[in-house]
């Protein structure tokens, strides 16, 4: 329940972000993957070290700006190891385009990931390729080989651009699931660490009843979102406050799926909301009220807490931020039903499957290729890539920890300025490390503590120095290694399927009687709750888990290394 619309959710956010970059232009003759001129081979033994110009042309699979002609980056890679990108954006609709595309076999050197040109036939095989001519790359994937294998066929077509990390993950921001609170409620309670949902909800009644209007509006305790695919806010939390990641609709044990819906320990928290309701916590519109009206809420600074994933209120936060109501935008708690839990709320970026590079059936010369990627993977160039040249882009203090001056930092905010400094075409879609270069520093800049702290508010400054933490990803538990299956939300339920039509039906049974359990009179949530299960126990939930976990198992048996 509700495994689904995050499928789409984040898969969504996955595929924005892959489709951003991918490079194209006009493609030569057909070549297999061995194919190559001499000149690839020669150099100083570094895997893309400078053996004569060549050109890469490469297809973006979204609208963006071509970098200026004189962009340092691109010219110190041109200048270094001989290779220059010709780009390709999008204009129109993407379908449109690749059918296009592969109606006339017309492919340039680089190409989106996209499972349309695979079933196609549009790029070469690449691991015989890694595994004689790129060997960084080979160890920046080697966790993640099996992964990448094309279930279909076994082969490797698409260079992961995200989610391969070889070491701890960085990060100052989080935007995944938690239970949100106004920092003006922490605040005005000192401070205090609040693990256990029985203590959320009651600092928030204890803020609304010291303050039940805020700038003259009526002060709302919590929030629910229940519209359309966006109903995890009502679904999911159940999952967290046993101390499980987000898997969508199922708790996963021992790579093992089975629903929560209708669990004891999902009865605790609609029980417990029923209990907030009765206490007029519950905003009396939260069930009848759209998207849109929700955010209006938010934004409005009146709502002190909602469970919900970071980056689907944000723009409401951002209209927060700026009005300066620092004090009215949000601390993500990682609430358990007590401490005897350990909180798993973050977890780490899952590889980004089918979205980053493929090397074209048409490539001109395939082996420099992978041997450029290959020499852009080593710190070096990766430093170069993420943070600029030494010196221009950013500073290097006496500690050896990289920083940016404020004239630094306000230059990469600028687009124009990007355009003739950044690699970002290339960057973006490329194969990449991430989390922490072998010296200590952060692989992105976003995520360097000593940054993070220099762009804080005052406010957040403070905020953060009361808890004694750097960052507000502090508040959680660092995400362990992902379980080699997970997560479950990103499986396929196959449309007309068995499995799909359980798991259209249970989150339809939900979105009516959970509402009704949660706003029942007291003394009438159990009759509420036992109508909700019984309805359940009516589907083919087996059908649904059996999808689940024989997809599991599969990865389990095939992503493994062995």
């Amino acid at each position: 329940m509700g495994g689904k619309s995050k499928s789409i959710l984040r898969l969504g956010i996955l595929l924005l972000l892959s489709l951003s970059v991918i490079l194209s232009g006009c493609g030569g003759g057909n070549r297999t993957a061995g194919s190559g001129n001499s000149d690839a081979d020669n150099g100083s033994g570094n895997a893309g070290d400078k053996a004569g110009a060549f050109e890469i042309t490469a297809f973006i699979g979204e609208a963006g700006q071509q970098p200026t002609p004189d962009n340092k980056i691109y010219k110190k890679i041109k200048d270094e190891l001989g290779a220059t990108f010709k780009f390709e954006f999008l204009a129109g609709d993407i379908n449109q385009k690749l059918g296009v595309m592969i109606a006339g076999s017309d492919y340039p050197d680089l190409m989106t990931g996209n499972t349309k040109l695979t079933a196609a036939g549009a790029y070469i095989p690449l691991e015989d390729l890694i595994e004689e001519h790129a060997p960084n790359l080979k160890k920046h994937y080697e966790k993640y080989w099996n992964m990448m294998k094309d279930p279909n066929d076994g082969h490797i077509y698409i260079l992961p651009n995200y989610g391969a990390y070889n070491g701890e993950v960085s990060s100052t921001y989080y935007s995944g699931p938690a239970f949100w609170i106004q920092k003006s409620v922490l605040k005005e309670f000192g401070y205090p660490q609040v693990k256990t949902l029985d203590e959320y909800f009651d600092l928030i009644a204890k803020y609304k009843e010291k303050y039940p209007t805020i700038e003259g509006s009526p002060t709302i305790g919590f929030e629910i979102l229940n519209y359309d695919w966006k109903n995890w806010g009502l679904f999911n939390a159940p999952q967290h406050l046993i101390g499980h990641p987000n898997d969508g609709g199922v708790v996963v044990n021992d790579g093992k799926a089975e629903i929560f819906a209708d669990k004891d320990y999902a009865k605790r928290y609609y029980q417990k909301l029923n209990e907030v309701n009765q206490l007029g916590l519950i905003d009396k519109e939260t069930f009848t009220q759209n998207f849109d009206q929700y955010l209006a809420k938010i934004s409005s600074g009146t709502v002190l807490g909602m469970f919900d994933q970071h980056w689907n209120f944000q723009t409401a936060e951002n209209a927060l931020v700026t009005q300066k109501k620092h004090e009215r935008t949000y601390v993500g708690l990682p609430l358990v039903y007590d401490t005897s839990i350990k909180d798993y709320y973050r977890d780490r970026p899952v590889l980004n499957l089918n979205n980053g590079f493929g090397i074209s059936v048409n490539a001109k010369d395939p082996v420099r290729i992978i041997k450029l990627l290959d020499r852009l993977i080593q710190e070096d160039w990766q430093k170069i890539l993420s943070w600029g040249i030494e010196g221009e882009d950013y500073i290097v203090t006496e500690e050896g920890r990289f920083m940016r001056t404020q004239e630094q930092r306000d230059k990469v905010t600028d687009a124009t300025w990007k355009l003739g400094n950044k690699a970002d075409t290339l960057f973006s879609f490329m194969p990449k490390m991430e989390g922490y270069y072998s010296d200590g520093n952060a692989t992105d800049a976003a995520a360097q503590p000593e940054e993070y702290q220099a762009g804080l508010e005052d406010y957040d400054k403070e905020f953060l120095a009361a808890y004694g933490y750097e960052s507000y990803v502090d508040f959680f538990s660092d995400p362990p290694e992902n379980p080699i299956y997970y997560p479950a939300w990103s499986v396929d339920l196959v449309e007309g399927s068995e499995a799909k039509i359980v798991n259209t039906k249970l989150s339809d049974l939900s979105t009516k009687h959970l509402p009704q359990a949660i706003l029942a009179k007291p003394g009438e949530f159990d009759k509420a709750w036992q109508e909700y299960t019984s309805e359940i126990h009516k589907l083919n939930v087996k059908a649904y888990e059996g999808r689940i976990n024989e997809v599991l198992q599969w990865r389990i048996d095939t992503w493994t290394v062995k």
